[in-house]
């Protein structure tokens, strides 16, 4: 099969672009053509202000797809990320030359201006069924109404255009939440499924999580990742016996340190492969998240590692924490619920959670199980015979 992957990169290289990157050696490895057009959104301030004016409709973007499309001829087009140096104008580009096109959405971009759903510490649905230009009143893209107003405008001109319904013959969601919420968005309910992220196997632990006593918290230092709620929580917990090992780099980390948290240290970034080492030998993961997320590769990685999670009871991390079990469910921005999840790892709980997570791994998340969603899906698009409006 031939693939056209498209996508625009982020400026701090994150989940998504990582995504984009393993799927697509995901399907070379196993004998598919990937054909990548990607871009990059612009550095300089003028040059943003330029490309994000456009952000609804980029000719330039469009014409470039379609030349691409006309020269190389893919079987189907995999839409990521269009934010917002490419525009949504690439995909009536690609349909308009007769290839299908399935779209990625592991972000909230097409209700919320922010694309998070989440403002003033805490999820917010304010734009979700109803329209995004309340997102400019809250300042919510960049703390600025110009912007924001920029982006609304965006959201409204597609809804408007039916741009989702015409010209995306089907949606790939990374858990049922999301899903939820892209329908509630009036996103077309039948183009929508869930497929999972996938992440690689790191191999055996050598030795079962019990045997350990370091809770890894693996994440940006910012307000919305809760490490601030977790520090609480940490202090309140009292000596445990457990360290904390902080894996992470952020605007909050200078005033997190100046803290002192007992027992806790912290380690700036580290590269994939170290993080990955320290998940294998860790007793748990702590990931305190306060907004609802997509799919967090981090989460994925631990459950990889044999590694048992503690995670907020929220949005897309939920199912995670409800397979996993209740014990691992811990309330949303509450510092005492995380302070009891913290006193309650003892070595049976951990071990039994380690293993419940690789078992979970193996189920939904390993790269077989995404190699089999992805060709199953692609193949069920390129026989329906049909493109774009339901």
């Amino acid at each position: 099969m031939k693939i056209l992957q498209v996508h625009t990169r982020y400026r701090q290289a994150g989940g998504e672009d990582t995504i984009t990157r393993e799927e697509a050696e995901l399907l070379r490895r196993h004998g598919h053509e990937v054909i990548e057009h990607h871009a990059d959104n612009p550095q300089g301030p003028v040059s943003s202000i330029g490309a994000l004016a456009i952000s609804a409709w980029n000719p330039t973007a469009a014409h470039e797809v379609r030349e691409v499309v006309q020269r190389r001829a893919p079987d189907i087009a995999h839409v990521y990320n269009t934010w917002y140096a490419m525009s949504p104008s690439v995909l009536p580009a690609i349909r308009g030359e007769g290839v299908p096109v399935v779209m990625t959405v592991q972000n909230y971009r097409h209700m919320c201006v922010n694309s998070a759903l989440f403002r003033d510490g805490a999820p917010c649905e304010d734009c979700v069924g109803t329209h995004p230009w309340r997102g400019v009143w809250h300042r919510c893209y960049r703390d600025s109404a110009l912007t924001s107003a920029v982006v609304a405008a965006n959201i409204s001109v597609h809804r408007a255009r039916g741009t989702w319904h015409r010209d995306v013959d089907l949606f790939l969601a990374p858990t049922d939440f999301a899903k939820e919420r892209f329908v509630a968005a009036g996103l077309p309910a039948p183009k929508i499924v869930v497929k999972p992220n996938f992440v690689a196997d790191p191999g055996p632990r050598s030795a079962p999580p019990s045997t350990s006593t370091e809770i890894l918290y693996c994440g940006r230092l910012t307000a919305e990742k809760g490490i601030t709620l977790l520090l609480d929580a940490w202090e309140a917990a009292g000596d445990t016996g457990l360290q904390l090992t902080v894996v992470g780099d952020g605007p909050l980390r200078a005033g997190l340190e100046a803290r002192k948290p007992p027992r806790a240290t912290f380690t700036g970034y580290l590269p994939p492969e170290e993080t990955r080492g320290r998940m294998l030998a860790a007793r748990a993961l702590a990931f305190p998240s306060m907004w609802y997320e997509g799919q967090p590769l981090v989460i994925l990685e631990a459950l990889a590692a044999g590694l048992p999670v503690l995670t907020a009871d929220l949005g897309g991390m939920s199912d995670i924490a409800a397979a996993l079990g209740g014990v691992w469910q811990v309330a949303p921005g509450n510092p005492s619920s995380w302070t009891s999840a913290l006193q309650r790892l003892d070595d049976t709980t951990v071990d039994e959670g380690g293993a419940a997570a690789r078992k979970l791994y193996d189920e939904r998340f390993a790269p077989p199980a995404a190699l089999s969603a992805l060709e199953s899906l692609y193949e069920s698009v390129l026989t329906s015979g049909r493109l774009g409006s339901e």
